[in-house]
């Protein structure tokens, strides 16, 4: 959902993008960037302290920005590659199973939860890389994607005592955009 607005913000974000390439800094760097906002999520949420519910969701948003940032500074330098795509798709899981990971350590959710939010999350993404090697786009397909779970978790998860209910959430949107895409595809193939 999220990727349909992307035209509508194109400028700023080919603004930001502008800012960014300006220091000279590759995209795979503000990739490793976005990453490193992630653990840093993760940890906080582990940790489980005093507002770590909140400092964790901050850093969760920080590390979703730099996850713009490295795209934006790919097209505004005219230097994206298979390579740096590769790397920021594997990234993104890695953040992604980090930060369900700092949730469940931290306590937020039951464990079945946070397990089954992940594994529909991790699910969407495979259908979407299943489906492009097939010649399926499947970008804003879903009313779930990846942007949209991460930001369900940063700003649900912030109000206390409902990260519980973020990762029910999360699960059933993931739940419905996996079903989404296996219907899109399925239409699409033509055998």
């Amino acid at each position: 959902m999220l990727n349909n607005l992307r035209e509508a913000l194109k400028p700023t974000l080919q603004n930001i993008g502008k800012v960014f390439a300006s220091t000279g800094l590759s995209a795979n760097f503000w990739t490793a960037v976005g990453l490193g906002f992630a653990f840093a999520s993760s940890i906080v949420y582990g940790i489980h302290m005093q507002y770590s519910f909140i400092w964790g969701g901050i850093l969760l948003l920080i590390s979703g920005f730099f996850d713009i940032v490295d795209g934006q500074v790919a097209r505004i330098t005219v230097k994206t590659s298979k390579r740096g795509a590769f790397l920021d798709s594997v990234f993104d899981k890695i953040a992604e199973v980090a930060i369900f990971l700092g949730i469940l350590v931290g306590g937020y959710s039951e464990g079945y939860i946070v397990l089954l939010a992940i594994t529909l999350s991790l699910l969407v993404s495979y259908t979407r890389a299943r489906a492009e090697s097939l010649g399926v786009q499947l970008q804003g397909i879903g009313i779930g994607e990846r942007a949209e779970r991460l930001l369900v978790i940063a700003v649900i998860g912030m109000i206390p005592g409902l990260m519980y209910y973020a990762m029910i959430i999360v699960a059933i949107i993931a739940a419905i955009t996996l079903v989404q895409r296996i219907i899109t595809t399925s239409q699409a193939i033509k055998d």
